[in-house]
């Protein structure tokens, strides 16, 4: 990733108007900023959150709150709890995701 001709600017997160996205259960919200070809996302799943496809898209991701797991097309599963983040590049692993109890989340792609 480069980041180019980005001025240093600050982001009140929760002053961006967040947007529904549903799972195949359960509901994500995310609050979005979009720098050139960078989106930047704040992302709160509700509890019982089952994401509704495969993603292919690479991310920078930590989890911030609650607990997110991520499963992998090949059947390999990762668990993330605050603190903890995952990089996956473009088309690399094909992966979804899920919570129990919710998470909040910030990410990079």
């Amino acid at each position: 990733m480069r980041i180019a001709d980005l001025p240093f600017a600050t982001t009140e997160w929760s002053a961006i108007e967040p947007t529904e996205h549903k799972g195949d259960t359960g509901l994500a919200y995310w609050r979005t900023r979009t720098f050139g070809d960078i989106r930047v996302r704040m992302v709160e799943y509700t509890p019982g959150y089952l994401a509704n496809h495969w993603c292919s898209k690479g991310h920078i991701l930590l989890c911030l709150e609650g607990e997110l797991e991520t499963e992998l097309a090949d059947g390999r599963w990762f668990t993330l709890t605050p603190g903890v983040s995952y990089q996956v590049a473009d088309g690399a692993e094909p992966h979804r995701s899920r919570t129990r109890i919710g998470a909040k989340l910030f990410i990079v792609d």
